[in-house]
């Protein structure tokens, strides 16, 4: 009994000055929603993040270490509109987990709080990869950020009830933070407005509406098809008649399409984190938009 009652301050210093003991373990799809989740939850969440940065998020393999991480999990923060839904359906099912199953308290989707863009015209699969229900990258827009925020606090004080004024205060605290970021963000995008931009990949809707840049081409002739070069050569004739200030790509995309456009084009290359880690200034939702903005304006000069 007393070494119990003497191991006892040792296990609450454990719980103290370690996540051990957090109270909601989250499994996060990708980087931008591992980094919401710790913004807003502090040292009471346990953040498992499934995906990096330099990985395509639609295209990942179901491992068994996502398996049992999902195994052990409270809460899974997804993206959806299809974008894991390639990967995560058979990570859950493997997982046998039915908390994180859609439609559960333990399955959170970041795009049910966002106004969707880019909905194709028409469902048709020989359109390459397309997204029926629009372009799920909503994290290229903080504005988004700022939907989602709010729904998700709300989600780990539902999990998490003893720790929900924790929670609101964090968001709190987070949403005062990201609304006078986001003043100062749009004040320095402001130069990037109607500039013309060639994207490498769609993937940039979000960020396209929300900058006010125009978009003349993408170098993808159909969304997750490699161009030829005949296509590239296509592309190089229309922006000779609508020239563009640069050409736009994803950190984890090949280079070679947007090398072969800017060297024809005399236009700058400008490689986008796209998501926090996706370079080596982009270490969280903050940094992940300063370091963008500052790199389409040295792009536009």
């Amino acid at each position: 009994m007393i070494l119990r009652l003497l191991f006892l301050p040792v296990l609450v210093l454990a719980c103290i000055s370690t996540s051990a003991c957090a109270a909601l373990n989250v499994f996060a799809t990708t980087p931008e929603w591992g980094a919401l989740v710790t913004e807003l939850g502090g040292d009471k969440v346990n953040v498992y993040i499934a995906t990096n940065a330099l990985q395509d998020p639609h295209h990942v393999e179901a491992k068994p270490s996502l398996v049992a991480r999902a195994r052990n999990a409270d809460l899974m923060v997804a993206t959806g509109a299809e974008l894991e839904i390639g990967w995560v359906p058979l990570v859950v099912q493997q997982a046998g987990n039915p908390k994180l199953r859609p439609g559960q308290p333990g399955y959170f989707e970041a795009t049910a709080f966002v106004p969707m863009l880019g909905k194709p015209a028409r469902l048709d699969r020989s359109e390459g990869d397309v997204h029926p229900l629009g372009d799920p990258h909503i994290q290229t827009d903080p504005r988004n950020i700022a939907r989602v925020a709010g729904p998700l606090a709300a989600k780990l004080a539902e999990l998490d009830p003893a720790n929900a004024a924790f929670y609101q205060s964090r968001y709190k605290a987070f949403d005062e933070r990201w609304r006078a970021a986001m003043v100062r963000w749009e004040q320095q995008a402001a130069p990037l407005r109607d500039v013309p931009v060639v994207v490498q990949h769609k993937g940039f809707t979000y960020l396209v509406a929300w900058t006010g840049m125009k978009e003349v081409a993408a170098l993808e002739p159909k969304p997750a098809v490699e161009p030829t070069v005949a296509y590239l050569s296509e592309v190089l004739a229309t922006l000779q008649r609508q020239p563009a200030k640069m050409v736009i790509r994803e950190a984890f995309q090949s280079d070679r399409p947007s090398r072969w456009i800017a060297e024809r084009a005399k236009i700058n290359i400008v490689v986008l984190p796209f998501t926090v880690g996706g370079d080596s200034e982009a270490r969280d939702l903050f940094s992940l938009f300063d370091d963008t903005i500052a790199r389409l304006l040295k792009g536009a000069q």
